[in-house]
């Protein structure tokens, strides 16, 4: 969808000017004339860059809050415009700011409000379009804003219990490079003084000589390598192959395929329960709820159950087929469509799951802490034991 910038006359002869979002000039010019615009002149705006600049990333708390103060000012009888108009120059976030600031605008053009949210993925994505459609078109927008608040915000719980998990080892990991590049570079160098030049020395001490002798003499060519490394491995976890080959492994890996399952189907549940209490049909909120997953396992589960389901099949019947569902997420879906009450026991099952990874979050960092702490002391101990036994070696070959 693109956006146009007009000049027309509207019901009272005067001149008017703003943009207005649609697929083609012509359906923006019908979109005015139903508003009640002449246009005059019409043409397409340049497409509006998201990262301005001018205020750094717009995470999910920005978007949380702002939807709270929304549903907040339409409840207290606020007209959109004016509300959207008021939140642009409340946020704090410039770049959420500038994109309030220009819906707000496109809104006041004619066109929607879906739309309008539409033309910033980055920062509103499918499920907060979705949202919006759905409020707009069954005139529960206020609701609609409050779920999407809600779920927002336990979004935002989940990847910061996540954070939090993971933080620990590779804070470790960056711990044990400087430790060992310290230890070579400062220590090694002391300890081979120490040794008589005709002492035996054993493979694996002359290799951490010779290590440590490079280290020091080669340091440009060191950190050239490591840049090019990080860069390689950085490009490689990108590309492609390698995505898929994370997504085909990352759900079987002992313990932690287990962790990732649950926050990937708390992240689904909780999505489509939101969507399904909008109003929003059962197909169209698997099409929205399976990319917010995170695992392309899932998402193509969920796609290959919507073909079962537009064939007359249930929801769980069709999730169960894939194997990648847990039977208690099965069964508590098949019961709510049995009842009526799908949402609410969608919300029941990614409560359950987001507890249950929050609390296996707190037990992956109370196992991985004694597993990293063994590791770095395994590293220094090899290095002292490498580097001593050349002195052990002269001590006991000394002559009397």
């Amino acid at each position: 969808m693109a956006a146009f910038t007009y000049d027309g006359i509207n019901h009272q002869g005067q001149n008017v000017h703003g943009e207005v979002a649609a697929d083609t000039s012509a359906a923006a010019i019908d979109k005015l004339r139903e508003a009640g615009v002449i246009v005059t002149e019409i043409a397409e705006k340049a497409e509006k860059k998201e990262k301005k600049g001018r205020g750094g990333k717009v995470t999910l708390t920005d978007t949380a809050l702002f939807s709270r103060q929304l549903a907040a000012m339409l409840s207290a009888g606020v007209p959109i415009t004016r509300a959207l108009s008021t939140l642009a120059k409340q946020t704090t976030n410039k770049t959420l700011a500038a994109a309030i600031d220009d819906i707000s605008k496109n809104v006041e053009s004619g066109g929607t409000l879906a739309e309008a949210f539409a033309q910033y993925p980055k920062i509103f994505n499918k499920l907060f379009v979705s949202m919006i459609e759905t409020g707009e078109l069954g005139g529960i927008l206020e609701q609609s804003l409050m779920s999407l608040s809600n779920q927002l915000q336990k979004e935002k719980t989940l990847k910061d219990n996540i954070k939090s998990a993971t933080s620990y080892p590779k804070n470790i990991g960056i711990f044990a490079i400087v430790l060992l590049i310290l230890m070579l570079v400062f220590m090694v160098p002391m300890f081979q003084k120490m040794i008589p030049a005709d002492t035996k020395i054993n493979a694996i001490t002359a290799g951490i000589f010779s290590l440590s002798q490079s280290l020091r003499t080669n340091w440009y060519f060191w950190l050239l390598g490591a840049v090019i490394v990080i860069i390689a491995l950085t490009l490689l976890f990108k590309s492609k192959p390698m995505h898929k080959f994370w997504e085909s492994i990352k759900l079987r890996i002992p313990m932690f395929g287990s962790f990732i399952t649950k926050m990937c189907v708390a992240r689904f549940c909780r999505t489509l329960a939101t969507l399904v209490s909008g109003g929003v049909t059962a197909v169209e909120a698997l099409q929205n709820a399976g990319p917010t997953a995170g695992s392309d396992l899932i998402e193509k589960a969920v796609n290959d159950a919507i073909i079962d389901i537009e064939e007359g099949k249930g929801i769980s019947e069709s999730l169960d087929k894939s194997g990648l569902f847990p039977p208690m997420v099965i069964g508590m879906i098949a019961i709510g469509e049995e009842a009526g009450t799908l949402p609410e026991l969608l919300d029941k099952v990614a409560e359950f799951y987001e507890e249950d990874v929050e609390a296996t979050s707190r037990n992956l960092g109370a196992i991985i802490e004694p597993i990293a702490l063994i590791f770095v002391g395994s590293l220094v101990g090899f290095m002292l034991v490498s580097l001593y036994l050349p002195i052990f070696t002269a001590t006991t070959t000394m002559p009397e």
